[in-house]
């Protein structure tokens, strides 16, 4: 009954949900393969943003064929969902997430965190709902928006409080109502992309120590050569990893968001994400970077002393002079005096 009450009252919002498989996320609907093409599908097959609905009969009956999970079509429902996803580095528990990239986006906006229904994720994540204007077809988007963010509406799914995966359950967190998509966020969503910079050679005179520039240009060459797939979390990864020479002092931090910047940029990333990222990961080296002391040893290791060391190998010791050599040196004939004088003169 749990489900179902979830269903219902999301239904009651007026957001149309359709059911997902138990304990999942996935649709439990049929798809156009498996189509019997009757029913709603008699003139052909819709799929679940079409078949979701608020009709609380159909949702009973939908709901009485098992403990199916609770899916909101978004786009439907004139909501757009901000989908506030934690980071899968799971050794780096204090690694930037959505929330902070979230929270990044406000502060360079110049205003506060809205405060909305807002649904807290099995994983830690957070969904923060917002109303649009009907008639509006905003598009869902996946990685575009900012880092860890993605957003549901036309086209998107989004999983309902009350219902239950095998990680744990969607819970709602701040109860109240539904707030108006903000002009800032609407802004965001249609700006432009910026076109890409083209990476130029790395120059930084003066301006660094030599192995943090050094370093600088390894980790940069890394990020423009990134892979599909594997872009946003190198670009990452190697910010964090010279952010220590940022810490210590060693580079201008300006120096360093411009060389990631134009690198990420140049495969792909949009600009907004490039900033965020390389501000997050910057951010995360500074609070967990060792001290130069403790990361750089400078003092030489001392010798072990119960260590031995093999002997040397012994010379061959002097033997006594022959016979026949002393003899051959009697009887060598004397050195000349004139040539004595040229040895001991060098005249």
């Amino acid at each position: 009954m749990a489900l179902l009450d979830a269903a219902l009252a999301a239904a009651e919002h007026g957001w149309r949900v359709h059911p997902l498989r138990p304990s999942a996320k996935g649709s439990a609907l049929h798809g156009e393969r498996s189509c019997p093409r009757i029913g709603e599908c008699a003139d052909g097959h819709r799929k679940w943003e079409q078949r979701a609905t608020t009709n609380p009969d159909r949702i009973r009956a939908a709901w009485a064929a098992g403990p199916f999970n609770v899916g909101i079509a978004t786009g439907p429902s004139n909501l757009l969902v901000v989908d506030l996803d934690v980071s899968k580095e799971k050794s780096e528990k204090d690694a930037p997430d959505g929330a902070t990239s979230f929270k990044a986006l406000c502060e360079r906006a110049g205003k506060p965190w809205p405060i909305t229904y807002t649904v807290r994720t099995p994983s830690g994540g957070m969904h923060l709902y917002f109303q649009t204007q009907p008639g509006t077809r905003l598009p869902s988007t996946a990685g575009t928006f900012a880092p860890h963010i993605d957003t549901r509406a036309w086209g998107g799914n989004i999983v309902a409080a009350g219902s239950i995966t095998s990680l744990g359950a969607y819970e709602a967190i701040v109860p109240g109502p539904v707030a108006e998509l903000p002009e800032w966020l609407l802004d965001h969503l249609h700006a432009p992309p910026e076109p890409p910079r083209q990476p130029g050679p790395l120059r930084i005179p003066g301006r660094g120590t030599r192995r943090a520039e050094v370093a600088l240009d390894r980790e940069v060459a890394v990020v423009r050569a990134a892979p599909k797939g594997q872009r946003h979390k190198l670009l990452l990864a190697r910010t964090i990893a010279i952010g220590r020479f940022v810490a210590w002092g060693d580079i201008p931090r300006d120096v360093v968001e411009e060389a990631f910047g134009a690198a990420g940029e140049s495969i792909g990333l949009s600009p907004a994400e490039c900033r965020a990222t390389i501000r997050d990961a910057l951010a995360y080296s500074a609070r967990t970077c060792r001290p130069r002391e403790t990361a750089c040893p400078t003092t030489r290791p001392r010798p072990n002393p119960k260590r031995r060391l093999s002997p040397l190998p012994s010379s061959t010791p002097p033997t006594a002079p022959s016979p026949c050599s002393t003899r051959a040196a009697e009887e060598r004939p004397p050195v000349r005096a004139s040539f004595q004088l040229f040895v001991l003169t060098g005249t």
